[in-house]
């Protein structure tokens, strides 16, 4: 099965190399999170999987409840997802999106992983730390692992760094296996 960022990713795209041109990055930013947020409503998901509304109908509430019912580049974005029954990608959609925009800038996101919470002193601390250690500037997203003992695991694009007891475990039981 194709993974859902394979389709997403050419909108994404498109909808960036528009607001680039447009200067209108942030415009659109806020666009495509509101039109995933009501991609993921229950009773908007009802209709889009119900086959008595058509594409367009489905385009014109989509347009309607974003917000911007006169912004042309909008309706016809909406209703190239109608056509194409790409309603359900908006989540990725919105995804591909901010990592194009963030990519753009220069910055990459950082998956840190922690056995325990960070405070914010600590989490700047380390995103400083992080980001001499990857040479870009990073947006941290924490979360919090107890699997790891103690220690963080970062993950930046393909980049991982495993500073965790569990990682150091994990590679001195391989070490000793061999």
């Amino acid at each position: 099965m194709v993974e859902a960022i394979t389709i997403a990713r050419p909108y994404a795209q498109a909808v960036f190399r528009l607001a680039k041109d447009t200067r209108a990055l942030d415009a659109w930013s806020a666009r495509l999170r509101r039109l995933a947020e009501i991609a993921q409503d229950p009773q908007m998901a009802r209709a889009i999987d119900n086959p008595k509304f058509s594409p367009t109908q489905l385009a014109e509430l989509f347009v309607s409840l974003s917000g911007e019912p006169g912004n042309v580049e909008l309706a016809n974005f909406v209703g190239m997802l109608a056509e194409n029954e790409r309603f359900g990608m908006l989540p990725d959609i919105w995804a591909a999106y901010e990592q194009a925009k963030m990519a753009d800038a220069g910055v990459k996101i950082a998956l840190i992983s922690s056995a325990y919470p960070l405070d914010d002193a600590q989490l700047k601390n380390l995103t400083g730390e992080f980001e001499a250690h990857f040479g870009v500037r990073l947006e941290a997203q924490v979360s919090v692992d107890p699997n790891l003992i103690a220690g963080v695991k970062v993950t930046v694009g393909d980049q991982v760094l495993d500073l965790s007891v569990r990682g150091k475990l994990d590679a001195m039981a391989a070490a000793l296996k061999n």
